[in-house]
């Protein structure tokens, strides 16, 4: 069975996330059923990173199996139709070798997170960013990501219901910085643990308002325990900008944090 890459992108709002699930649509129920109109028969679809409900993507990746070969623009073309009215949409398609895993093969991701800093509540970004209307101090809440970049035990930023086998993780970029009348964080590392970004922007938020130094980000981290850090913020803001790998048929480095083999990786 030919093995087919997918970029991603979507909208997780009124979604309950990546994974199928009773309560709800899902992204992969949308895509797998209009995979199974176009083959004529169920379709499995697998993801880079199983983004939570209200999590947005701009660049997820996703691999899937079908019964016969088909140009990937007719791919792109048939699931874009078929996913209408639902917020989703395939960006481009391209064959893959057979050992391709959208999951396992992934060497890098970038996460974005965005806080609408402003008095005035958003209108047409509404479930798009995290509205907080109080002024943040966007240079403090640099300086305190800056205690975050490095390989360290995340417990304090990870959430209970975490699958991952260890809290190790290499953050290779936390960078954060005013565009107009938004904060950006971007955040990238070869995989994520559950809530990690989300946890470590709603610890910035308090450096940002002056109820934390920079280095109580650092001290936070330091006390490997959940309660030490800031609290989890919403799924609104999030999106999953990118997700990278080594040019398709050639093997990912198999050098990279332990939890990368984990079942349930890069869950946000």
């Amino acid at each position: 069975m030919p093995r087919y890459k997918l970029i991603l992108e979507y909208d997780g709002t009124g979604l309950v996330g990546w994974q199928r699930q009773p309560n709800g649509p899902s992204v992969q129920e949308i895509l797998e059923t209009a995979f199974a109109k176009l083959a004529g028969e169920p379709i499995f679809v697998q993801c880079a990173g199983r983004t939570d409900a209200g999590v947005h993507a701009l660049g997820q990746v996703a691999h899937t199996d079908l019964p016969r070969d088909y140009e990937p623009d007719e791919i792109r073309g048939a699931i874009n139709f078929h996913v209408r009215p639902e917020a989703v949409a395939v960006l481009a398609v391209e064959r893959a070798p057979p050992d391709f895993h959208a999951r396992l093969s992934a060497t890098r991701r970038r996460y974005l997170y965005r806080i609408l800093n402003r008095r005035a509540p958003p209108a047409l970004e509404r479930n798009h960013v995290w509205h907080l209307g109080v002024a943040l101090d966007a240079d403090a809440m640099a300086a305190g990501a800056r205690q975050l970049l490095g390989h360290h035990d995340f417990t304090s930023f990870r959430a209970s219901e975490c699958q991952a086998n260890t809290p190790m993780k290499t953050l290779d970029r936390l960078d954060v910085f005013r565009r107009g009348e938004e904060i950006h964080i971007e955040a990238a590392a070869r995989s994520f643990l559950h809530h990690q970004v989300r946890n470590m922007v709603g610890t910035l938020r308090l450096v940002g308002t002056g109820q934390w130094q920079p280095e109580d980000v650092g001290k936070a981290l330091a006390a490997r325990d959940r309660s030490a850090a800031g609290p989890t913020a919403p799924p609104d803001g999030l999106y999953l900008v990118e997700v990278g790998y080594e040019p398709l048929g050639r093997a990912a480095d198999p050098v990279g944090d332990p939890a990368d083999t984990d079942a349930e990786k890069n869950v946000e």
